[in-house]
């Protein structure tokens, strides 16, 4: 099953305005009417009966079925998962609209505790995968075309095989997943309810971030000294959260003699360890010819001598401070969707209007931005913030080529079509780069052409240069726990080694902002997450530097990459464009792309 989405940004809230027109809300009833339908009882008695015979029917067989047997023991496995992921989707996404709310907290909680009692059973299924022989699984394989196209699932499996424990074990972890989800939930929950008040105004933790983006300096920075004040005061609860959930990683990395704790994410992304490091190793040597380059030209530009914290967000003193409404904020995306290939307008287009965005802000609703796919039988959900500003618009494009990948990929059915992170960050991207070049060619003014060039140099490194800090602060802290129980001093320390080597030495920090790891939401729900985006950003500066070569064929290539889903590993994926991501050098080139828009930007200043 599934994990559930979680806002997929770096959590930088974005926007600002009333007047937006007329926003879409979810409609969940494709999924459930409501959390008292029938259908709802109808698959939760279904899940528990079919659960329960699966069990009986396979545990302890596996490894005698033949390859007809073994088909349909896989077949309604994914059935399984397509119910439960349904029930977890519905419950989830209700409860993220407003996770304030003490009935939506105890649906979903509820919805989880019964599906862990239902599955627990099943967990022999993945074990028993690991025991057959690897010949009578080939053979398998070869007799059976429609067996042999779960391959990619089954390679994935038995990636696990080496870190494997007792089924006694097994099932004790599962049981205890719920524990681990309730510490999430607290992490959701006291963000959620935050208050900050800022000019005499209480905000909450979306509205108050998104002005660290407003003109007025003396806004962002009362803001900015607001969060820190709010964060120094919950540390505790924060810093609880992070040493619990870094510990039971631990124990459980220990227990299976996993050997770093990157690698359960790295095998879970179907992505070498060594192709995540030279990316990393990548980046981190260009973060003097990026970043600190480009926070050298912000700098100028906003006539400071140095810059804080709340200015890396700032927008620019010539920047355009209209507000976009929802409809232009639609067309603008539509028009360059459309413009690369009317197949994508198409996909993306009933998003608008079936009630398949959530757009507002509103009191209790989780922060940022996601797309969740939901089962392949129903259809994606995307979740905005939507405050009406360009990088709005551009957070509606890239969770928008979520959704668009994510309906392409259901055709897979559903254990083949969820994409690995590294991947799965693809047409989320590209939408995004469609979008800002669209945006690019329409400029009527080389003012216009620096402010939109800045603000996707600030994109992407927000995208590659601060997602890779983050992996390194990721990477300290659990090496740290394991060590011993950590203060929110040694927390706010590990930090701040990361922020002055990204940043550079453009900036200067005010006292608190070493709290500002606390709201990150990726470090308590999926820990190594971050390196995804730094992974995608680079993939996808590559493969758009093949599109504009004119490379024949580029659209339906693409297209039949995003259909792919998860069936393919990247190496499969990437081949017909001609790159490789195992190549050190592949991850240059997609950094000279954003050496070459600093270039420009700098090329202006002459």
């Amino acid at each position: 099953m599934r994990d559930l989405p979680f806002p997929a940004r770096d959590a930088n809230a974005i926007g600002g305005a009333d007047n937006l027109g007329n926003l879409p809300e979810w409609d969940l009833t494709d999924l459930y009417a409501s959390e008292d339908a029938p259908e709802l009882d109808r698959d939760l008695n279904w899940l528990a009966g079919e659960c329960a015979a699966f069990a009986a029917d396979y545990e302890g067989k596996l490894a005698d079925l033949d390859a007809g047997e073994l088909l349909t023991c896989v077949e309604r496995n994914e059935k399984i998962n397509t119910i439960a992921g349904r029930i977890m989707s519905f419950a989830g996404l209700r409860y993220y609209q407003m996770t304030t709310d003490a009935e939506r907290a105890k649906f979903l909680s509820d919805m989880q505790e019964k599906i862990t009692i239902f599955t627990t059973p099943l967990v022999f299924f993945t074990l028993e995968i690991n025991r057959i022989d690897d010949d009578v699984l080939k053979a398998h394989f070869n007799s059976d075309a429609a067996l042999a196209r779960y391959e990619p699932v089954f390679r994935r499996v038995r990636a696990m095989k080496p870190y494997q424990l007792s089924d006694e074990l097994e099932k004790f972890l599962h049981d205890m997943g719920v524990v681990g989800d309730a510490w999430e939930r607290l992490f959701d929950e006291t963000i959620a309810g935050l208050t900050f008040t800022v000019d005499g105004e209480e905000l909450n933790f979306e509205a108050t971030a998104n002005l660290l983006t407003e003109q007025d300096r003396s806004v962002r920075e009362a803001a900015a000294r607001e969060m820190a004040a709010v964060f120094s005061d919950n540390i505790k609860i924060f810093a609880r959260v992070h040493n619990t959930q870094a510990k039971e990683k631990e124990i459980e990395d220990r227990w299976r003699n996993v050997p770093t704790p990157q690698t359960g994410r790295h095998l879970s992304n179907d992505v070498e360890p060594e192709v995540v490091e030279a990316l990393r190793d990548a980046v981190v040597a260009a973060y003097p010819k990026l970043s600190h380059r480009y926070y050298e030209l912000k700098r100028k530009w906003l006539g400071l001598d140095v810059m804080q914290v709340w200015d890396r967000n700032a927008p620019l003193p010539m920047e355009d401070t209209r507000v976009v409404g929802w409809d232009e904020a639609e067309k603008m995306v539509m028009d360059a969707y459309n413009a690369f290939d009317p197949r994508m307008g198409d996909i993306a287009s009933p998003f608008f209007t079936k009630g398949w965005i959530d757009a507002a802000v509103k009191p209790g609703k989780a922060p940022g931005a996601f797309a969740h796919p939901t089962v392949t039988e129903v259809h994606p959900y995307v979740m905005l913030n939507y405050l009406g500003k360009p990088r709005d618009v551009m957070t509606l494009a890239h969770e928008l080529g979520h959704g668009v990948h994510q309906v392409l990929a259901a055709d897979q059915g559903e254990m083949l079509s969820s994409t690995p992170l590294t991947l799965a960050e693809t047409a989320s991207v590209f939408g995004e780069m469609l979008t800002f070049r669209k945006m690019l060619d329409q400029a009527e003014t080389p003012e216009q052409r620096k402010v939109l060039l800045a603000g996707k140099v600030e994109d992407m490194i927000n995208t590659v240069v601060r997602q890779i800090a983050f992996y390194d602060f990721e990477c300290k802290l659990h090496a740290a726990r394991r060590e011993g129980e950590l203060t929110p001093d040694d927390i706010n320390a590990l930090w701040m080694s990361v922020q002055a080597e990204s940043l550079g030495p453009a900036f200067e920090y005010m006292d608190g902002y070493e709290t500002f790891w606390s709201y990150i939401p990726h470090f308590v729900h999926s820990p190594f997450y971050v390196y995804a985006y730094a992974f995608g950003d680079g993939l996808v500066n590559a493969l758009y530097s093949v599109y504009e070569s004119g490379s024949d064929g580029f659209e339906d290539k693409y297209f039949e990459m995003l259909r792919a889903g998860g069936s393919k590993h990247h190496k499969e994926l990437l081949a017909p464009f001609g790159l490789d991501a195992s190549d050190p050098k592949f991850w240059d080139k997609g950094l000279s792309m954003i050496s070459g828009f600093i270039d420009e930007l700098e090329a202006m200043e002459d």
